[in-house]
C-alpha cells in the first residue's frame, strides 16, 4: 500500500517522539512491503515563530492532501505565561480540528500487563480495563461565543451544540459499541445544562436504531468518580468537548503514565493521530520523553487503514519493550533509563 502521511511534529517534545513513530512506521513499511511518503509541516509555536500563524494555510493544504496526519504536540511556556497574547499555539489545534472537520476524538484507555502495578490505582480496580472515550471535538464551550463585559470584570464562555453535532458523534459511539462490548454511556450534566439535555434527548432518539447496545446516562461528576472506582464498568463513553477533555486526562493515569496513551481524531475525510500528552517543554531536547504513546498512535493509524497485522505488530513490540524494561526514565523505576531515540531504535530493530 502507498500512504501519504502529513507529519506535524509541533512543539516541545513533539519532534522527538514523532521521530520514533516514523522509525517504527518505516520498519513496518519495510516488513510488510508498504511505501510511506512523509510530508513535514509547521504548526503551533514553531509555526508562529516562522510565519506568525499557528496553523498556516500551507500546513492545511498538506493535511488535506494526505491520507492521514501524524501529530506530535502543541504548546510553549512563553504563551502559557502571557494571558494577553493574541496568537497562541493552541489556537492552531482548534483551527486544525475545525478546518479538517475532525469532530470525534477517540481516546482508548487500557492497561499493560507488565505495568499494572505502576498505576496509582489498585490492581483489582483496573486489571482488564478496556474502554474508549469518544469526545466531541469541534463544538461546545471551546467554540461558543465568548467575551468580556462590565469593563472586563465579567467574562463568559458559551456551550452551544446543534443536534447534528451530537447525532454524528453518537452514531460513531453506537457503531464502536457494536464492535466491542455493546455498552454505551452518554456522559452529560443534563440536570443543570440545556446543552446536555439536547445531548440526552438526541441519544435517546437513536437508541431504537441500535437495539443490541445497552445505553446508560450518567452525570459527568459521577463519572469522574466512577472512572477511578470502577473503570472496568465502562465500554464506550460519549461526551461533550469540555467534559471529554477532562475525563480523558483522568482516565490516562489508569495505565500508569500519560506517555502511554494514543488517540485519534476522525472526521469525514482525513484523520489525525496523536499522543494524548502535551508538549512537555521541560524535557524538550533532552532525549528523555516517552515515545510510546506516539508509536501506539501510529498503530491506530495502521488499524484504520485496515492493516490489522501491522497495527498488532506495533502493539506487540511495545508490550515487549515494557516487559523487558526498554523504557524511558518515567517508567524505569530505578532500573536503566533508555533515551527516547534508543527506545525508538530498539522498537524498529525488533520489528
Amino acid at each position: 500500500m502507498n500512504l501519504k502521511i502529513a507529519l506535524l511534529a509541533g512543539d516541545g517534545i513533539g519532534p522527538e517522539v514523532i521521530d520514533q513513530a516514523v522509525k517504527v512506521s518505516n520498519a513496518i513499511a519495510e516488513k510488510f512491503n508498504h511505501n510511506i511518503e512523509w510530508t513535514p509541516a509547521l504548526t503551533g509555536a514553531a509555526a508562529i515563530d516562522a510565519v506568525g500563524e499557528p496553523y498556516p494555510d500551507e500546513t492545511h493544504d498538506i493535511c488535506q492532501a494526505a491520507d492521514a496526519v501524524l501529530f506530535g504536540a502543541i504548546g510553549h511556556p512563553r504563551f502559557d505565561n502571557d494571558p494577553s497574547a493574541k496568537v497562541r499555539p493552541e489556537q492552531g489545534l482548534l483551527k486544525m480540528r475545525q478546518k479538517l472537520g475532525l469532530f470525534a476524538n477517540v481516546r482508548p484507555t487500557f492497561t499493560f500487563p507488565s505495568l499494572i502495578d505502576k498505576s496509582p490505582l489498585k490492581r483489582e480496580r483496573i486489571e482488564g480495563t478496556d474502554l474508549i472515550i469518544l469526545r466531541e471535538l469541534t463544538g461546545g464551550v471551546y467554540f461558543g461565543d465568548r467575551g468580556r463585559k462590565d469593563g472586563g470584570d465579567t467574562a463568559f464562555d458559551t456551550m452551544t451544540y446543534q443536534r447534528f453535532e451530537v447525532e454524528r458523534l453518537a452514531r460513531k459511539g453506537f457503531e464502536m459499541a457494536l464492535k466491542r462490548g455493546k455498552k454505551l454511556c452518554c456522559v452529560d450534566k443534563a440536570n443543570v445544562l440545556e446543552a446536555s439535555r439536547l445531548w440526552r434527548e438526541t441519544v435517546q432518539a437513536l437508541e431504537k436504531e441500535y437495539p443490541e447496545v445497552e445505553v446508560t446516562y450518567e452525570f459527568v461528576d459521577a463519572v469522574a468518580m466512577r472512572l477511578i472506582q470502577w473503570p472496568k464498568g465502562y465500554d464506550v463513553i460519549i461526551t461533550a468537548n469540555l467534559f471529554g477533555d477532562i475525563l480523558t486526562d483522568e482516565a490516562s493515569v489508569i495505565s500508569g503514565s500519560m506517555g502511554l496513551m494514543p488517540s485519534s481524531s476522525v472526521g469525514s475525510e482525513v484523520s489525525l493521530y496523536e499522543p494524548i500528552h502535551g508538549s512537555y517543554p521541560q524535557a524538550a531536547g533532552k532525549d528523555i520523553a516517552n515515545p510510546l504513546a506516539t508509536v501506539l498512535s501510529a498503530a491506530m493509524m495502521f488499524e484504520d487503514f485496515d492493516l490489522k497485522e501491522e497495527a498488532e505488530a506495533i502493539r506487540s513490540v511495545v508490550n515487549k519493550s515494557l516487559a523487558e524494561g526498554v523504557v524511558t526514565e518515567d517508567l524505569a523505576d530505578g532500573g536503566k533509563a533508555y533515551k527516547t531515540s534508543e527506545v525508538g531504535d530498539w522498537l524498529a530493530t525488533n520489528i
